[in-house]
């Protein structure tokens, strides 16, 4: 009797090990797309039918990118779907099908494409005005809602034949998947929607699509790539210590089991690897470190004044297969809602919780530092920031000066851990504070202005 009381015991025991571990995989997945710093951020896919035709549409299809910091750069989007039915597209304005596919059973007039499956890309900019309609042929590139909201939607219209001609037969797309440019997004079901609507341009007329789907696509950061692609270095002025990266945080230096792992800064080979590892420009070429990232952010504590303290923050490129094109950073950090001054940089305040103003988002002056070259000497870029000093909060002490998170084009940093911040001496003797009044903060500012203009 007892051996089946201690069996029935240890299988329910196990029972529940099972259960909670699958509970937790549940909601790791559901949880995995969620943004703290941009809960709301989203790209949403809008298939707008505009007018029927003898054997099936006209559609506008509108890619809107809602996310407040993340970005499609180059070499851009590319966007999938399946058919319902044997649907072909006629004709397209604005992208192109990258395969015709089999259209054998059409003796004339051709389809632009007969796939099942077809495969969009944008068109390139130059394209000529006729092959054009409005926010298409950009490449495939996608600025984030902050930093450029006239460019954060991308557009192209298709014909559909072989398709329904009325609301009732007509079906949407399915399995639509969105590469932006490599994986990440996870696209869900089309849904039936309220018509989009359209004002004219004089503003005197409104006019709605005949139907319109929506998809929506989040992301996730462990489905775009394996390990974390940046990290966080951290220093100040009142400690001689310097926090790297923490070590392997993007990997580890293994070329003896896998050659060209990384490349060393001094190396003959360096423009051969380069050359030779093109085909696959998603997976970075970065150079030799301890850390091994792609990208590394470094938050210097500068200065320490009456009323103000400054920082300084470097970004430095170790992937010499990219340069970053219309970068931008998020950092957060309570002091944000007494940010004076940023230098050489373009900010904006980011409120993921409405009331609390303790994110900023950073991204380059256009045609100044809004390129972040490839690895090497010109590989990086840095600014400055000014902050007043709130005497209910501010403080030196406990890591109180580093930011909390820090994400790069959209991806979470890593940050080294909190018992290795350099930390507050003792005692702090006064020469470290320097006098700065509120006209000597005008001043300096104007005197950066007038010496970039």
């Amino acid at each position: 009797m007892g051996s089946i009381f201690s069996f029935i015991t240890k299988l329910n025991y196990m029972c529940t090990i099972f259960l909670v571990l699958w509970l937790f995989s549940f909601s790791f997945t559901t949880t995995e797309a969620y943004d703290a710093l941009d809960p709301t951020g989203n790209i949403t896919i809008k298939w707008d039918i505009m007018s029927w035709t003898p054997d099936g549409y006209v559609a506008v299809v509108t890619i809107y990118n809602y996310q407040q910091f993340r970005h499609i750069q180059a070499p851009g989007w590319t966007l999938g779907w399946s058919w319902y039915k044997k649907e072909v597209i006629w004709s397209m304005v604005g992208a192109q099908a990258t395969e015709q596919g089999d259209c054998s059973r059409y003796k004339t007039n051709i389809p632009h494409c007969c796939k099942k499956d077809p495969t969009v890309v944008d068109l390139l900019p130059g394209t000529p005005y006729n092959q054009q309609i409005a926010n298409c042929c950009k490449g495939g590139v996608i600025s984030s809602r902050i930093q450029d909201p006239s460019n954060a939607a991308s557009s192209f219209q298709l014909s559909v034949g072989a398709a329904g001609t009325t609301n009732k037969t007509v079906r949407a797309p399915r399995n639509v998947t969105l590469k932006a440019p490599g994986p990440g997004y996870t696209c869900g079901p089309a849904r039936l929607v309220r018509p989009s609507k359209f004002v004219t341009a004089d503003q005197r007329r409104v006019t709605q699509a005949l139907l319109t789907w929506n998809v929506t696509c989040t992301y996730s950061q462990f489905l775009a790539q394996k390990t974390p692609t940046c990290c966080v270095s951290l220093s100040s002025f009142y400690n001689d210590t310097i926090v790297n990266c923490p070590t392997c945080t993007c990997g580890c230096q293994n070329n003896i089991t896998q050659p060209g792992s990384c490349v060393e800064a001094d190396s003959p080979y360096l423009k051969s690897a380069i050359a030779t590892s093109g085909k696959n420009s998603y997976a970075p070429l970065v150079q030799c470190t301890k850390h091994m990232c792609p990208i590394r952010v470094h938050w210097h504590v500068k200065l320490n004044y009456k009323d103000y303290w400054r920082v300084k923050v470097s970004i430095i490129n170790f992937n010499y297969r990219m340069n970053y094109t219309q970068w931008n950073l998020a950092v957060q950090h309570p002091n944000f809602d007494n940010l004076t001054t940023v230098f050489s940089f373009n900010y904006q305040s980011v409120t993921p919780y409405e009331s609390i103003n303790d994110t900023a988002m950073l991204w380059g002056l256009k045609f100044y530092n809004d390129l972040l070259m490839q690895a090497g000497p010109l590989g990086n870029v840095q600014s400055e920031l000014l902050f007043r000093k709130d005497k209910s909060t501010f403080t030196f002490n406990q890591g109180w000066a580093f930011p909390r998170r820090v994400y790069f084009n959209g991806d979470n940093c890593v940050m080294p851990p909190p018992d290795a911040y350099p930390w507050l001496p003792n005692s702090t003797p006064d020469t470290h504070i320097a006098k700065l009044t509120p006209v000597m903060v005008i001043l300096i500012s104007l005197a950066f202005l007038f010496g970039h203009a």
